[in-house]
């Protein structure tokens, strides 16, 4: 009965089968959809089992986890193996496990186990945005390979800052930026890669309105790249060593992910909206509750949900740290398919559609039930995105902590919240507003999501409506999400509130400005919040007052899913790059400071790490944000010793609670994080940072891995690590290493010095020691964890993972 779930498919015509050869996209006609292979992949993985010798008995599967399998000897009359890989796996199975183990690069072979073994992959595509496709590039050009092995995308989001407003602003990126666009242009033109040209829109957006599918494994370089989950795709954030491996033709690794059900039922309606699933959801896992797991949605509930809603919820998922998220193909992803010229794709995965939605009866390793009748609207922050409120409440809450209450600036639109639906339904709220001559309290900034969004909502009368209540319709980019924000009306420490519908809210992270109260929630409630101009305004119940003194209760938002009148394209942004880049050149002056090629890293000496000096032991929350901030420093991220002059810069010392100010044993004196890390280096003195749970939670930008180690680090030590950061430092040739007991952190003081003992005999489950030599010359030795499979501890001792590729090669 379980075999049935893939036999299932076998009705499928060879005819059909035939006349269904589906491009990925419209900009690459041959490059096809593989439903067959992933079918035959998962059949292979259901059909494995595990050889058992004479005399042995399988005895059954045990329930503690759902996946284990005990081996049980007659003779001895006891369990003599605990097999830990799912070694037979005709059972119902989960649509994360059908996709990811549809892309399996050995399904015969590949030991699987949930949560433990390392999966070899083969994804369909890479996407990169212009911020991390810089060093991407760099580090593909390093490999000497003359084409990308697979699709791939680059697209300029990031560079745009928000001034005065999207044309002016767009016009001044692009002649700031000039030297970076004209190398990632021809870079892409030289190796194969479409060039998505400023102006186009957030990279999520055009990678779900262009390249996500139904069953498509698709890597980019940002951590928001799961959005694509709601096109029913498994979409995941990483580094850009990663997509280099990728880009390569070589199978990229990832941990088998566990898998997070989250059950919904009921139905959205009122002022509840998809952005609240994800807002709850990150209230109960927190910020490190979905790391190791894809989160995957399911119930009768999910039908009430449009796909753009479903694209906003598995965006956010990056904030549990999930690795990523993902809803089952229903009417909704059709309909969007067909929206956004797909109908084959569409009809193609109506007939895999088996393939394509969890199996009846398949096992979660933890499961959320989430009734959509019952969920609020919420509101979290400030400056975490999983303290959660319901907005009735956070106005009582904000009080009591002393938040401020003025709401100064709403701003809608990101990567999370852009969708034709979501400015409808906040240009809904807008002009009842107008209706009654009332405008925006608070400033008012709208982003759309890409060049079809913007000329659609413009077209519709959607832009003049928010317009004309206050707002500032900004550039098709990403603008003040990622810190690309030219504010100017709160001066740096200011205390103030803003409400946004992004997905991030770290401190300093959208102005710069550490004393500014940042909160997460759905583009309506922003546009009421701004409306009302106050945090302890609740839409749900409150009262607005007219001109001319009459009390009225704005009306719950509508809008339409999808435009009745298709999409308007607008203009045409992208460059295809032609089928022979061979005879083109990429050139970097080697006078620029933006752009820099990249030399290799030292190989591992062979011998243990001795006497290295504790550059920083941070304190708290230490995200990507803190150890390589974006904002201004976009502008150097193709210039690796330029942007490392940002290394841990925001992070606290917890030798005196201050940033970027720490003390240079060398000198004794005190200076700036990475002004000592230089000097240490200058004087051949190796460094380890010592850091608190979570450590490198947030962005994928590898450059918080590539500038410690360009700058003389060799191990991150840490009570926890987020997923793609553990990784990205692996790829660059540091030790990410864990405290085996995490309050061995408290053991280390700042004028410590350790020695990392074993990397002699370093192996896969095989922990560490640091020998922690303290001021008094008193010793203590910790033991340290770490992940390392073999292909990552080669990694290591080639000095890069891009090391290891060259020595592949040759």
């Amino acid at each position: 009965l379980v075999l049935g779930h893939g036999a299932r498919r076998l009705h499928v015509s060879a005819a059909y089968r035939a006349k269904a050869k589906v491009a990925m996209s419209r900009f690459e006609p041959t490059s096809f959809i593989n439903y067959d292979k992933l079918h035959s992949n998962v059949e292979i993985v259901r059909k494995r089992s595990v050889p058992i010798a004479p005399g042995f008995l399988q005895l059954c599967f045990i329930c503690v986890d759902g996946y284990s399998t005990r081996i049980f000897s007659p003779q001895s009359g006891r369990n003599i193996l605990k097999v830990h890989s799912v070694c037979r796996l005709n059972r119902p199975l989960t649509l994360s496990e059908k996709i990811v183990y549809g892309h399996l690069d050995d399904p015969h072979h590949q030991e699987i186990d949930r949560g433990r073994t390392y999966l070899r992959l083969r994804p369909d595509r890479v996407a990169m945005q212009d911020a991390t496709a810089q060093m991407a590039m760099l580090q593909f050009i390093s490999s000497g390979l003359p084409r990308v092995a697979v699709p791939s995308t680059i697209h300029c989001d990031h560079l745009i800052e928000a001034q005065i407003g999207g044309v002016k602003d767009l016009a001044r990126a692009k002649e700031v930026n000039q030297e970076v666009y004209d190398f990632l242009s021809s870079a892409g033109a030289k190796y194969g890669v479409g060039f998505w040209k400023p102006g186009s829109g957030i990279i999520h957006q055009i990678i779900l309105e262009n390249y996500a599918y139904p069953g498509v494994m698709l890597i980019g370089t940002d951590s928001h790249t799961p959005n694509g989950g709601g096109l029913g795709a498994i979409c995941i954030g990483v580094g850009g060593a990663d997509a280099v491996d990728v880009m390569a033709g070589i199978p990229w690794e990832l941990k088998c992910p566990k898998v997070i059900g989250v059950r919904l039922t009921g139905t959205l309606s009122g002022w509840t909206s998809p952005k609240d699933v994800i807002l709850k959801v990150a209230g109960i896992l927190t910020v490190k509750g979905g790391t190791g797991a894809i989160v995957e949605y399911h119930g009768p509930g999910v039908d009430s949900i449009s796909c753009t809603g479903m694209a906003t919820i598995c965006n956010m998922g990056a904030e549990i740290g999930a690795t990523t998220s993902v809803f089952p193909y229903n009417h909704r992803m059709r309909t969007y398919l067909e929206k956004t010229g797909r109908g084959e794709i569409a009809a193609v995965a109506d007939q895999y559609k088996d393939l394509l939605v969890p199996d009846e009866g398949c096992e979660y390793d933890q499961i959320i039930e989430l009734n959509l009748d019952e969920l609020k609207p919420h509101i979290n922050g400030p400056f975490t995105p999983d303290l959660a409120h319901t907005v009735s409440e956070v106005g009582a809450v904000a009080k009591k902590n002393g938040w401020p209450l003025e709401v100064k600036v709403g701003l809608i639109g990101s990567c999370t919240n852009s969708s034709y639906e979501d400015m409808g339904r906040a240009a809904s709220l807008a002009k009842q507003a107008l209706d009654k001559g009332l405008k925006c309290k608070a400033q008012f900034t709208i982003t759309p999501g890409s060049e079809q969004i913007r000329a659609t909502i413009e077209r519709d009368g959607y832009s003049k409506i928010l317009s004309d209540v206050g707002g500032v319709v900004l550039a098709n980019a990403c603008g003040p999400c990622i810190g690309q924000w030219d504010r100017q009306d709160v001066k740096k420490g200011e205390k103030n509130t803003i409400v946004t519908s992004f997905n991030r809210n770290f401190t300093a992270r959208n102005d710069a400005n550490p004393a500014t109260h940042a909160f997460v929630t759905s583009p309506e409630i922003v546009t009421a919040l701004a409306i009302a101009g106050t945090l302890d305004f609740n839409p749900e119940t409150d009262f607005l007052t007219t001109p001319t003194g009459e009390k009225f209760k704005l009306v719950p938002p509508t809008g339409d899913e999808l435009p009745a009148r298709d999409f308007d394209p607008g203009q045409d942004t992208y460059q295809h790059p032609p089928s022979d880049g061979t005879s083109l050149t990429v050139d970097v002056s080697p006078q620029s400071n933006r752009l820099q090629l990249l030399e290799p890293f030292d190989k591992w000496s062979g011998n243990d790490l001795e006497n290295m000096v504790v550059l920083i032991k941070v304190k708290g929350k230490c995200t990507t944000d803190h150890i390589s901030a974006a904002g201004p420093w976009l502008k150097f991220r193709g210039h690796l010793d330029n942007i490392s002059n940002n290394m841990l810069i925001g992070a606290v010392n917890s030798e005196n609670d201050a940033v970027n100010k720490i003390k240079n044993h060398l000198t004794g004196e005190y200076g700036g994080v990475p002004d000592v890390a230089r000097h240490y280096k200058a004087n051949g003195v190796s460094w380890v940072v010592v850091g608190d749970d979570n450590y490198g939670e947030g962005s994928s930008r590898e450059h918080a891995a590539l500038e410690p180690r360009h700058l003389g680090g060799r191990a991150i030590i840490v009570k926890s690590f987020a997923r793609i950061h553990e990784t990205n430092l692996k790829k660059q040739g540091l030790l990410p290493l864990t405290f085996s007991n995490p309050s061995d952190y408290d053991k280390i003081r700042p004028d410590d010095k350790l020695s990392i003992k074993g990397l002699k005999s370093f192996a896969p489950g095989k922990p560490l020691t640091a020998v922690v030599t303290h001021s008094d010359g008193s010793q203590e030795t910790l033991e340290l964890n770490h992940s390392f499979n073999e292909t990552q501890i080669q990694w290591f001792q080639a000095g890069s993972a891009l090391n290891r590729m060259k020595e592949l090669q040759h």
